[in-house]
């Protein structure tokens, strides 16, 4: 058994669960990956595999090249996520929300396995938006992302909006593109009301979502980093899991609920 997976480690952190009155969780990339879904700047990412695939999520390359739209269509049309499912470790997220322990689910995935697993979708806050739907970069209209597939399907490579003509993205945050505020309004207020504010599957090298860390232990929260990799934030982490996240967050909402620990 890995160090951080000892009786004593995960009995400790549930025991900071369970007595805690509001628990916060960050899930990044990491988290999906044991579904099908790469991460971005892991070792097998889809950067690292691929750097030109940047250019697909850059806004100012994505207005201005009708050709890194075409590819784009084509990505999302080919993304992993529409086939795959939730896994443990999003399955146990939804379990502890049940039992009334988390009260909030902030993410950096676009994903949407929460949901599918679950969750209820008021507590779960998209900080860099969905998938699911697309968004025109002009009048601000939204429709399904299926329904602009279905036009890349029949031969639109690159569809307009209906309404209005204007470029279409998928509803999510790109370089070179602000959060929406009301989404990083409630994050933050989740981050700070936390008395425990874990963080699953993210570098926390990416900023605004790094900075909820800084918010959570500001206010007083314990921290708890679920990562392979090292993060910027293990020093100030009351507790670290290096071991699978779908072994980690199991093992610990198992505790929180059996009320060992």
């Amino acid at each position: 058994m890995r160090p951080e997976l000892s009786g004593t480690a995960i009995d400790e952190t549930a025991g900071w669960l369970r007595n805690a009155d509001r628990v916060t969780v960050l899930t990044g990339a990491g988290i999906s990956t044991e579904s099908g879904i790469p991460d971005f700047r892991g070792p097998d990412g889809v950067w690292t595999r691929d750097p030109a695939a940047v250019g697909l999520v850059s806004l100012p390359d994505y207005l201005a090249d009708e050709d890194v739209r075409r590819r784009a269509w084509l990505s999302r049309r080919d993304n992993p996520a529409w086939h795959a499912s939730p896994n443990a470790a999003h399955l146990a997220l939804v379990e502890l929300e049940r039992a009334g322990r988390l009260w909030a689910t902030i993410t950096q995935n676009i994903d949407g396995l929460h949901q599918r697993a679950g969750a209820d979708p008021s507590r779960v806050i998209e900080l860099h938006g969905t998938l699911y739907q697309v968004e025109c970069l002009q009048c601000g209209r939204r429709v399904p992302m299926t329904e602009v597939l279905d036009r890349v399907a029949s031969g639109d490579p690159d569809p307009a909006c209906t309404a209005c003509g204007g470029i279409q993205k998928a509803a999510t945050v790109a370089f070179g593109q602000q959060l929406d505020r009301s989404v990083l309004s409630t994050a933050t207020a989740a981050a700070a009301a936390a008395d425990v504010f874990v963080a699953i599957g993210t570098s926390l090298t990416v900023h605004p979502a790094a900075g909820l860390v800084d918010l959570a232990a500001a206010a007083g929260a314990r921290i708890v980093i679920v990562n392979a990799e090292p993060t910027p934030y293990d020093e100030i982490a009351a507790r670290r899991f290096a071991a699978p996240i779908g072994v980690v967050v199991p093992a610990l909402v198992r505790r929180v609920l059996s009320g060992n620990g």
